[in-house]
């Protein structure tokens, strides 16, 4: 439901839309220089001005955290415009906050970078809240006609966990496994008139299957269909969807934007508008601020401001992360490839990889080009690798418990290296026969490398491995 249609302003609430006019023509023209900035700047500084700090916040050169439940309003007349939606507010934490609003307002910045296209965010207290929200809102019922959507299969176990329980055993909602998601005609296979929308994780996990992300994107606009793009792995830093036409982009923020790992972040950053076959112009139009308005205000899965602010801290280092990880994670990789006792290596940087040539398009370095060390493009791979230990699982249970540096963790994108075997934690719930449709086998382990120097990740694997002979 809308906001209530407000009768003809009073002279006091007009007072207070004239002033947000103003205010928001302020902050399109914030927008617009920092837009010109390079992706560090933008990372460092969002729409954080000087003269914001200055004038609002006592000179406080970091965004404040704004620790309140609520917001308190001037008089009756401003919180009426409030209310009826005719003045930008955040009211109540669980709606919004202005520190909230300072994340949302650099990831979408980093989201859309370099990119003729304008760009929202709405984030949430996890990833996977951000996807609860944003695939329920696309699947709302029109009647009582079926509905279904169209999900690559290897995706993030929390994720197939809700697309196949949560919405397709418990609620009747079909969801169309792709199984190569390379494979254009499968795509377009699952498709019919009750299709909402397409989703892809890119890279995956913990498979690192990549794909030709701009097929199946033209598929879905053939369709009216918007396409979602799960790039939690890649983040801005390598690559940004939208370029590539995504209509949305999901982002676990818990992960590698917020490297420190204190605490779980979502994020939900679209395009304006979206492709949607949905009637309904306003969520067409500028989709996140129809969530924030509307479902996830009333679903309540709100971020905490404080880990606003930690993830802001996090972010400001992106790229330089991304990039070193990055070189760490294929010398490790190389190295994995040359020991007897590992059967298997799949990181999209080695260049053997059946995938490579196609990560290889899409994973880029963010401004290497402008870069006094690259002067060029170039590509970087990521952070995240995974190994098959020979002999079996019991082998890989054993080569796992012998790390003593690399820390046994379920997480991923720290900037301390940590390792899992995905059949028993991530992907644990998600039963042996779609592990096996989604080529996670019981040998497989995950490792997500860190800040760390190689050299010593690169030992800690090397004696793991031998003691375990």
């Amino acid at each position: 439901m809308d906001h209530p249609t407000p009768p003809s302003p009073s002279e006091g609430v007009k007072k207070y839309i004239d002033r947000a006019n103003q205010m928001l023509a302020v902050r399109q023209r914030d927008i617009a220089s920092a837009r010109k900035r390079r992706f560090d700047t933008i990372a460092v500084h969002g729409l954080y001005t000087a003269t914001e700090a200055i004038e609002k916040n006592q000179g406080a050169i970091i965004e404040p955290v704004f620790a309140s439940s609520g917001q308190a309003y001037r008089d009756s007349d401003e919180m009426e415009a409030a209310q009826t939606g005719q003045i930008p507010t955040w009211a109540y934490i669980r709606i919004h906050n202005p520190t909230l609003g300072y994340l949302e307002d650099t990831l979408a910045l980093l989201e859309g970078y370099g990119i003729d296209a304008d760009v929202g965010c709405v984030v949430y207290s996890s990833g996977m809240a951000a996807i609860e929200n944003l695939s329920d809102t696309l699947l709302v019922r029109q009647g009582n006609d079926p509905i279904n959507f169209v999900a690559q299969c290897q995706i993030y176990g929390g994720t197939f966990q809700q697309f196949n329980v949560r919405k397709m055993q418990e609620r009747g909602i079909e969801v169309r496994w792709i199984l190569d998601p390379n494979n254009i005609d499968e795509w377009r296979s699952k498709i019919d008139k009750h299709t909402r929308f397409l989703y892809g994780e890119l890279p995956s996990n913990p498979g690192l299957v990549f794909f030709d992300l701009a097929k199946p994107v033209a598929l879905a606009h053939e369709h009216g269909l918007p396409f979602v793009a799960d790039s939690t792995i890649a983040t801005p830093a390598l690559m940004r969807p939208i370029a590539y036409g995504a209509d949305i982009v999901i982002h676990s923020v818990t992960k590698t934007m917020s490297s420190s790992g204190t605490g779980t972040a979502g994020a939900v950053i679209a395009r304006k508008p979206i492709v949607t076959n949905l009637p309904n112009d306003r969520m067409k139009a500028d989709f996140c601020a129809y969530l924030r308005d509307y479902p996830h205000r009333d679903q309540g899965g709100c971020l905490h401001p404080f880990q606003a602010l930690s993830t802001i801290g996090d972010l400001r280092t992106l790229r330089t992360r991304i990039d070193v990880w990055s070189q760490s994670a294929l010398k490790v990789a190389q190295f994995l490839k040359k020991q007897p006792g590992v059967s298997d290596v799949n990181y999209l940087g080695l260049e053997d990889h059946p995938l490579y040539p196609v990560a290889s398009k899409y994973l880029w370095l963010v401004d290497a080009e402008h870069d006094d060390r690259y002067g060029k493009r170039v590509n970087r791979y990521g952070h995240l690798l995974s190994f098959r230990v020979k002999n079996g699982p019991a082998a890989a249970r054993k080569v796992f418990d012998r790390l003593q540096l690399i820390m046994r963790v379920t997480d991923l994108g720290r900037v301390k290296s940590i390792a899992t075997i995905p059949s028993i934690s991530t992907h644990l719930q998600q039963g042996e026969e779609s592990r096996k449709m989604a080529h996670i086998p019981p040998d497989l382990v995950r490792l997500s490398v860190g800040a760390e120097h190689p050299d010593d990740i690169i030992s800690d694997l090397e004696q793991a491995l031998t003691a375990a002979k």
